[in-house]
């Protein structure tokens, strides 16, 4: 073939093939350059008289109830199960498995939720829906296929319990645990990437145009503060979840050696509650101020705007859980015969409990009438307004913190005699590192009503810094001064049954503050999809009152105690053999 024929071939195929070039070149910028949509109040579909916000409010709402207690149970069932390893203690594996019975019942629900959640988003919100899918492309699909790996993971875990139960078996067996944790893990982070890029969007331009990476997209400012925040309440949701299937099964026995085993079990899920507890305010104040960060208005539509008052709905809710797990651990302290020379410490406990609950719920501005206002001399009052703003609250949350791992710390040691030389220095090492540690919190706190307002929020840092050397200082010096310490019996199944109502206390406070902290970072998106990029256009695109929200979230929240209800009876059903069934086998 002569080179003119090569040439011409070439220029006919440049030809052919030029104008599909040019076209798809074109394709790719539009899609680059295409901004989020712009829907119109009728391009939202109206289904009867239904609320679609209220649809997909109580279906996200529901879905991330049962996935934060999916999720958790088995952190801390592997975690469990290798102190079973550790110990040689059969006891602990025997839990894990049970904690892991629960989550299979609740496992096909949380699926069955999130396939509503998803049909309900694609129905009522379908150019919402299409965004997220342009801005995460592929991410989706992952999703979907790490949520089919967790599914085959999960039933291999629990299924092969017992096949994988002795020697070197068990290590196989905890491998499958851990990849299983690390598939739920991901699945978690992925979901906070789209819920927190909704909040503060990222990879895109002003009109929401993608101009970044996935990677971009994920990793949007509230992303790491999110993670953290939800990760410790998945873990303090779990445990609350499985003590309160504890303390029904502890009053629905009527063996006392059952009764034991399950007294244990709401011990140690009320202590892995109360561990994931302690941080979580910390990891609040980090998302809040990443929240400031990013958007100032955000922030005062939560602490200064209208949400404000909810967070003195939240300082109930979470003194509540305060209390019930102090109640629950002094409670406690009747198991062991040493227990009674620590229990006279317990009303000075109370009293800080109580008192920093008081100080917490204080606002600082009062809802008031003219004559109020005029009688009262203000909006503040005099004596107690003082006790509304951020230094108080802060004084008043780490010492309730403090105290209430003193009220741990009274049972553990309770239940053993330190048989080291330098135990009496120990202790006096502790009680010094409690003293010194409540001074600072006290004097950083009064520090924080001098100081400019500038540095007030830099003043609660000391605090926070003063209440983790507390805790762990002690936990320390606890490790090294009762080892191979003198342990004393403790007589499991020695409670009150009205302590057990206490570890139903926990999950109802939680599960509601959750659903009300929901409604809080969602609302601060204010009538957006995804915050200044995409706006919701929708016939319910304003923020509910107040009275609907409590409405949808107490329903909500009644609904999910029932699912709970049903799965706790499922499982005692699954225990129980009709009279005669053993003969006959």
């Amino acid at each position: 073939m002569k080179l003119s024929h090569l040439l011409a071939l070439f220029a006919a195929f440049v030809l052919l093939v030029s104008p599909d070039l040019v076209f798809a070149a074109a394709d790719e910028a539009a899609a680059v350059l295409e901004g989020a949509p712009k829907p119109s109040r009728l391009d939202y579909p109206l289904i009867g008289g239904v609320s679609a916000r209220t649809v997909v409010w109580s279906a996200a709402q529901m879905h991330l109830f049962l996935a934060a207690f999916v999720l958790a149970v088995p952190l801390f069932a592997i975690a469990t199960e290798f102190m079973s390893v550790v110990t040689g203690d059969d006891r602990y594996d025997s839990m894990a498995r049970e904690f892991m019975k629960i989550t299979m019942a609740a496992y096909s629900l949380t699926a069955l939720v999130g396939g509503g959640l998803l049909l309900s988003l694609l129905v009522f919100y379908p150019h919402l829906m299409e965004y997220l899918i342009r801005v995460f492309r592929g991410q989706m699909l992952i999703y979907a296929m790490l949520f089919g790996l967790e599914s085959i993971t999960l039933y291999v875990y629990f299924y092969s319990w017992d096949a994988l139960r002795r020697g070197n078996r068990k290590w196989y067996h905890m491998s499958i645990g851990l990849l299983l944790n690390t598939v739920g893990l991901t699945l978690m982070f992925i979901a906070n990437a789209w819920v927190s890029f909704m909040m503060s969007p990222a990879g895109v331009d002003p009109t929401g145009a993608v101009t970044g990476t996935v990677w971009e997209a994920t990793r949007n400012p509230l992303w790491n503060p999110l993670n953290l925040h939800r990760f410790l309440a998945n873990i303090a949701y779990g445990g609350a979840i499985v003590g309160g299937y504890a303390a029904y099964m502890f009053l629905a026995e009527k063996d006392p050696e059952k009764k034991a085993h399950y007294d244990w079990m709401g011990y140690t899920s009320n202590f892995i509650a109360i561990l994931g507890f302690l941080p979580l305010p910390f990891a609040g104040y980090w998302l809040m101020a990443e929240i400031y960060a990013y958007s100032q208005q955000m922030g005062i539509t939560a602490m200064g705007g209208i949400l404000a008052w909810l967070f003195i709905i939240q300082a109930v809710l979470i003194g509540t859980i305060m209390l019930a797990a102090n109640y629950y651990l002094w409670s406690g302290l009747m198991r062991t015969d040493r227990g009674a020379q620590y229990a006279k410490y317990v009303k000075y406990i109370a009293v800080v409990i109580v008192g920093g609950f008081l100080v917490w719920l204080t606002p600082h501005t009062l809802i008031l009438t003219a004559n109020e206002i005029q009688n009262l001399g203000g909006t503040h009052h005099k004596i107690l307004g003082p006790l509304g703003i951020m230094p108080a609250k802060n004084t008043a949350v780490n010492l309730m913190l403090v105290f209430t791992f003193m009220s741990f710390q009274l049972f553990y040691r309770s239940s053993r005699i330190p048989t080291v030389s330098w135990a009496k220095s120990g202790n006096m090492i502790v009680v010094a590192l409690y003293v010194v540690g409540i001074a600072n919190i006290v004097g950083a706190g009064i520090y924080g009503y001098i100081t400019p307002t500038v540095y007030k929020v830099g003043a609660s840092v000391p605090q926070v810094v003063s209440t983790l050397t507390i805790i762990i200082g002690s936990v320390i010096i606890d490790m090294f001064m009762l080892r191979g310490a003198k342990a004393e019996k403790v007589h499991w199944g020695r409670m009150t049954e009205r302590s057990q109502y206490a570890l139903f206390v926990l999950p109802v406070a939680f599960t509601w503050l959750m659903g009300l902290m929901g409604y809080i970072r969602s609302s601060l998106r204010t009538n957006w999809h995804v915050y200044t990029v995409m706006k919701d256009n929708s016939p319910e695109n304003y923020i509910p009152t107040l009275g609907d929200a409590g409405n949808v979230i107490t329903a909500i929240t009644l609904g999910f105690m029932a699912i709970m209800v049903f799965v706790f009876w499922l499982s005692r059903l699954g225990q129980t053999k009709q009279k005669g069934t053993e003969d006959a086998a």
